[in-house]
């Protein structure tokens, strides 16, 4: 292995954004794309008022969040069953393969920040649109 391909460590700063397939916009973070990873990935998510992302679940990877600021409902269960509002300075672990659908209903944004262990974050992304209608 030469001294170019050897894993360093990197610093990211979020500015630029890239729109997920879940209908929701992030700030590009750590993940295979920006740094290399090869396990992991982490971005920070803000949803304005009003926000609701696509129900989904993540095929083989497990997510844990952070609600940095803001209150957030999240649906979950294979026919969207359960509910949680996760509220600043809580943490949520959903589970690979577990259907959810994420919700900013109230009147002040949400910023989270979100780890994977999917290190490509969009890959494992399945769309469930059958449930997009059961939330809320």
């Amino acid at each position: 292995m030469d001294a170019s391909s050897k894993p360093t460590c990197r610093l990211v700063k979020p500015g630029a954004t890239y729109a997920g397939k879940q209908g929701l916009n992030y700030f590009e973070g750590i993940a295979a794309e920006t740094v290399g990873a090869k396990g992991i990935c982490m971005h920070i998510l803000t949803m304005p008022p009003g926000a609701r992302a696509k129900a989904h679940l993540h095929e083989n990877h497990e997510t844990a969040i952070y609600m940095l600021s803001g209150r957030v409902d999240t649906w979950y269960g294979e026919r969207l069953e359960h509910h949680v509002v996760v509220s600043a300075g809580e943490l949520f672990y959903i589970p690979a393969g577990v259907p959810h659908l994420p919700a900013n209903s109230f009147d002040e944004p949400a910023t989270a920040i979100i780890a994977r262990t999917d290190p490509n974050e969009q890959e494992s992304v399945v769309l469930l649109p059958e449930l997009d209608a059961l939330a809320g």
